[in-house]
């Protein structure tokens, strides 16, 4: 068993070198080709974003020092190239020195930073950069590449990136060491991305130690660090048109009850989740939209709940070409509620029997 083991080890650590000499390949390519850049580097990005197939998964899974481990699987059990290499180049840093000198060849191009942060988000945090310059830059990257690809989860309601979310959550927001090693914008920065996604990347259990860990803001004396985080999180519902990502943060919102919010805070949430309450624009919310915001406003602004919804009642009046809908939509709600308090009656006979 030991040398079969053993016999693996050059088997994955040639795989790793080979997957890293393409990738400088690929990026070469595109520096040399100004036409095909953009082409290039989106299908460098498809491919490193990849889901790691069973006969490459049998190969990189042995327990090399420096390669990836089972228990350090990706997020439920998924593991994508971008994660063996992102540890790879922690471990092994001069395989990937010569693929970061061509990135920052074509850092202002389009996808050089998603390809950064998902195989230099560790390296970022375990080398020393002495350089103020560089690593003010390495960090931007970083956030912005970050960015990218968390908006295409958003866009595509998966996942595939979480791994990342997490790791700059719990291994470098919660971990003061490496947060402190980037600088102070870098860390404002990060705190910000971080607060648009929590809710996205199922987190809201670490909200409150998030929220200890908030770096120092210019305005800190006059906004604390909830109001940051709903301030981020009220302009990401602005910005969200996928129905399915928008219902998942409606749900998630409600942790922030009981939360206490400046004035203007509280406001801005407020017109927020009224802006998804009714039909038509700027919003144009589905149902079941409107009634997850309803819900939600409900529940975190109790105060002035029915005036609200008598409010919305005269609104949806002056619109008669809603008024079909809105009846077809209460009759089946009430047919519904018939038709399960009828269920519920029966079972509780048949159980009295």
């Amino acid at each position: 068993m030991q040398q079969q083991e053993t016999s693996l080890r050059p088997r994955s650590s040639a795989y790793l070198n080979a997957l890293s000499q393409e990738i400088e390949k690929k990026l070469q390519r595109a520096l040399a080709s100004s036409s095909q850049r953009r082409n290039l580097l989106q299908e460098l990005f498809a491919d490193i974003a990849l889901e790691v197939d069973d006969r490459a998964k049998d190969i990189i899974l042995c327990r090399e020092e420096y390669v990836i481990s089972p228990a350090e699987y990706g997020t439920n059990g998924r593991l994508c190239f971008y994660d063996v290499l992102a540890d790879y180049y922690v471990r092994v840093p001069e395989s990937g020195n010569p693929i970061l000198d061509l990135i920052v060849q074509l850092w202002c191009q389009s996808f050089a930073s998603h390809i950064f942060a998902l195989l230099f988000h560790k390296w970022l945090f375990d080398v020393q950069l002495d350089n103020a310059d560089v690593l003010l830059r390495y960090s931007s990257a970083l956030v912005q590449g970050a960015t990218n690809v968390f908006w295409i989860d958003i866009q595509s309601n998966t996942r595939r990136f979480q791994s990342l979310f997490q790791y700059l959550l719990d291994e470098v927001a919660l971990e003061l060491t490496r947060l402190n090693k980037i600088p102070v914008q870098a860390q404002r920065d990060l705190y910000l991305l971080l607060s648009r996604f929590i809710f996205f990347y199922n987190s809201v259990e670490k909200l409150e130690s998030f929220l200890k860990h908030c770096p120092t803001f210019p305005n800190t004396f006059l906004i604390g660090p909830v109001d940051i985080l709903v301030i981020e999180l009220a302009d990401q519902l602005q910005k969200l048109k996928v129905e399915p990502v928008l219902l998942h943060y409606l749900s998630q919102i409600k942790v922030l009850q009981g939360m206490e919010l400046r004035m203007a805070t509280s406001t801005r949430l407020k017109t927020c989740l009224y802006s998804f309450t009714s039909p038509g624009g700027p919003m144009y919310p589905t149902r079941a939209v409107r009634h997850a915001a309803w819900d939600a406003l409900d529940l975190l602004f109790p105060v002035g709940r029915y005036p609200r919804h008598l409010i919305s009642l005269f609104f949806r009046i002056l619109y008669p070409w809603y008024w079909p809908s809105s009846c077809w939509n209460f009759i089946v709600s009430c047919l519904k509620a018939v038709f399960y308090s009828l269920l519920r009656l029966i079972f509780s006979g048949w159980g009295k029997l």
